[in-house]
């Protein structure tokens, strides 16, 4: 096991700083955040002040952990911390001669990265919340509703349905969403995975039949968790994110047992992977669910 620390930096306008590896290291030419190996006698942000400093010239002044990931290769087995950069001062360059850019989310498709770079880039570009359609598929009050989402400012929308929905159905949400930069989510029966969307979400069902996500990288992949044992099957195939639910007892599902909000901040703190707190959200709900650890929070009214 290999510890590795690597830093999210990002210049004013938000794109992110990459690098390619150079010719003679392992996985030459794949492109990476910066950073590299903890010493023997380094603590984990010690390593990461001194990596940014040598490769980028930046001194880091704040920053915070984001992520872990363990990633197996043919010859290692990688245990990487992500760290997001808060501040720091200098500008930072390919101080060892690499090849660098300045690289928008949009954009990350253009690049050959390494297999660790998509979890990580999901991860930093997820909001902190997404809009659930309701089942009820009226296109013209559907559609309504999800333009006034957009104008609030909704960066996801999980298109759901308790029947299989018409392609030409999918592809006009899928065209407004992409007019407004919001990734569209597709969740309905007898998924093909290759739908015009930007994604899908699994029935908690479907989740545990998944063994891997075998889909592509560049989507994103979610699904419905209500326990530690689902939230911890769907980390362990690498979901892009899980929505947990219900904290609250809803009026959607009177009988269903609520988790609560001390169980939630349970199975979060066991868990790796993003999450998404559902049920009896609101508003006024996202300080509370942001201060345990989730995400953010989802949900059809309120969000």
């Amino acid at each position: 096991m290999i510890e590795v620390v690597v830093g999210i930096i990002r210049n004013d306008s938000k794109d992110v700083f990459i690098a390619k590896r150079q010719k003679n290291q392992f996985m030459s030419d794949f492109w990476e955040l910066p950073g590299g190996k903890v010493e023997s006698n380094e603590d984990h942000e010690d390593a990461l002040k001194r990596e940014l400093f040598e490769e980028t010239g930046i001194q880091v002044k704040k920053c915070s952990l984001t992520q872990t990931i363990q990633q197996q290769y043919p010859e290692k087995m990688i245990n990487l911390s992500v760290y997001m950069i808060d501040e720091y001062s200098g500008i930072p360059l390919g101080q060892e001669g690499q090849e660098y850019s300045w690289c928008s989310i949009d954009d990350f498709a253009n690049f050959k990265l390494l297999p660790t770079m998509w979890k990580i880039i999901k991860k930093a570009s997820l909001p902190n919340s997404y809009w659930i359609t309701p089942d009820n598929h009226e296109s013209d009050s559907i559609l309504h509703q999800c333009n006034q989402h957009i104008a609030d400012g909704v960066k996801i929308i999980q298109l759901r349905s308790k029947h299989e929905l018409d392609k030409s159905y999918i592809e006009k949400f899928h065209k407004l969403c992409e007019l407004s930069n919001v990734k569209l989510v597709l969740n309905m029966p007898q998924m093909t995975f290759k739908e015009q969307c930007d994604g899908w979400h699994l029935t908690t069902k479907e989740l545990l039949k998944f063994s891997s996500t075998d889909l592509p990288e560049e989507k994103l992949i979610g699904a419905s968790t209500h326990n530690l044992m689902e939230v911890k099957h769907a980390e362990k195939i690498s979901m892009d994110y899980v929505s947990l639910s219900p904290i609250n007892r809803t009026l959607s599902h009177p009988d269903t047992q609520a988790l609560g909000w001390s169980k939630a901040s349970e199975i979060i703190s066991q868990s790796e992977v993003p999450i998404y707190l559902l049920g009896g959200m609101d508003r006024s709900s996202m300080n509370q669910a942001l201060s345990i650890g989730a995400q953010g929070i989802a949900g059809i009214r309120g969000v």
